[in-house]
């Protein structure tokens, strides 16, 4: 039910939208949909069309706060009352949206170019995504209250620029942020940053179908089909990522006969294509990254001296902590623990770094790796303590637990 509903909201919020205009209200309206559906769903059984029925519900929402507006909403609220369902489904009289995906058309909005780029991404991960407040505050690595007063800005910011719910006439405009923001979303569906489980598949795919709707309109952007490759050979993965206790599984360890070889086969074909025709991009090279991992049948194949290179070419591009931890693993694997630890130290004084768990969880990998064990077992219980995602700190704790203590260059 609850899968259900998420993957409904998107499409029902931009419906109401595009008929309404006012995001901050029509949001309102659905989660007020929402709460009825998951109180009589399961009682009367879930509707022939579900997204119907919560837009119904949403308008007549609509309808009561408007009643206690002027005279002028009320005559609104009439005209709405009296609109066909199937017409709040369809686009307005010349309204011209790509496949009539309203989602889409909500997402662009989101990244109107008159809201910051930090704002764009929080109030998509909210509208589109589906994630909740504290979710992206973890994202942003800021409170709670932080976060809720910029997405409030936000909604407010494009109520007094008069942003309309139409697709825009130049995609390319809004194309960078749409692309972060799409990546956002799948790696906290990937990866969940809090809660009891590793993933949302929920959340990578749809993240999966609005890039493959962005690709479909831009065919010849390379950035955009590296996306979509990087999304679909790192969600052919997910049937291995975990074991039948829900605990984490590393890529080093997967069973790869579980892993999804259509998914493979069409995000190598994609990237392989991309390479050869477009501008090199950040999300390209990621995605050569992933298809050099998928292309190995067993963990001891890969070509780690590939990867390595990859990723010199993205810290270059790309150039970010996330980037440099990923490097660091790399360079260990091709010349030794010790230089990945070397490279790894030149993170210590980012505090976004030293705070989260992913530092320390690959600290540890990297000691463990030198035989310096008791040094490992205090970096994975140190992981341990800052990670938010329980199948992630169960692993590192897991982990830190199977080392035997006093051990350290034996």
């Amino acid at each position: 039910m609850e899968d259900l509903l998420r993957s409904l909201t998107p499409g029902v919020l931009g419906a109401l939208v595009r008929r309404y205009g006012s995001l901050d209200a029509c949001e309102d309206a659905v989660q007020e949909a929402l709460i009825a559906a998951a109180l009589q769903w399961p009682e009367q059984g879930i509707p022939d069309n579900p997204s119907a029925w919560l837009i119904t519900v949403g308008t007549r929402r609509l309808i009561d706060a408007r009643r206690s507006e002027a005279a002028r909403h009320q005559r609104e609220a009439v005209v709405a009352a009296l609109t066909p369902t199937d017409e709040l489904l369809s686009p307005a009289p010349g309204e011209q949206r790509a496949e009539d995906d309203d989602t889409l058309t909500l997402l662009l909005l989101c990244c109107h170019p008159d809201l910051t780029p930090s704002s764009q991404m929080a109030l998509t991960l909210r509208a589109v995504g589906g994630l909740t407040t504290e979710q992206i505050a973890r994202a942003f690595l800021v409170s709670e209250a932080t976060m809720g007063q910029r997405i409030s800005r936000a909604k407010q910011r494009l109520k007094t620029t008069g942003a309309t719910f139409t697709m825009p006439p130049n995609l390319h405009e809004r194309l960078r942020i749409v692309l972060h923001v799409l990546y956002l979303i799948f790696n906290e569906g990937y990866t969940a940053t809090s809660g009891p489980e590793l993933q949302r598949a929920s959340l990578t795919a749809e993240a999966i179908r609005l890039t493959r709707e962005l690709h479909r309109l831009l065919p010849a952007d390379g950035e955009v089909a590296g996306l979509l490759a990087l999304m679909l050979l790192t969600e052919a993965r997910r049937p291995a990522r975990t074991g039948p206790d829900g605990m984490l599984i590393p890529l080093g360890e997967q069973d790869r006969s579980l892993w999804n070889r259509a998914q493979i086969d069409e995000g190598r074909e994609l990237i392989s294509r991309t390479l050869a025709e477009a501008v090199l991009g950040p999300y390209q090279l990621q995605a050569a990254i992933a298809a050099v991992h998928d292309e190995a049948e067993r963990a001891e194949d890969t070509d780690w001296p590939q990867i390595l290179v990859l990723y010199q070419l993205l810290d270059q591009a790309w150039p970010n902590p996330v980037v440099r931890l990923n490097q660091a693993i790399a360079l260990a694997m091709v010349r030794g623990p010790q230089a990945g630890l070397d490279l790894l130290a030149t993170l210590d004084a980012d505090e976004r770094m030293a705070n989260g768990h992913r530092l320390h969880a690959v600290r540890a990998h990297l000691l463990e790796m030198a035989g310096e064990l008791d040094a490992a077992y205090d970096a994975y219980e140190g992981a341990g303590r800052r990670a938010t995602s329980l199948p992630e700190r169960r692993y590192l704790e897991a982990r830190a637990q199977r080392l035997p203590r006093g051990r350290t260059g034996q």
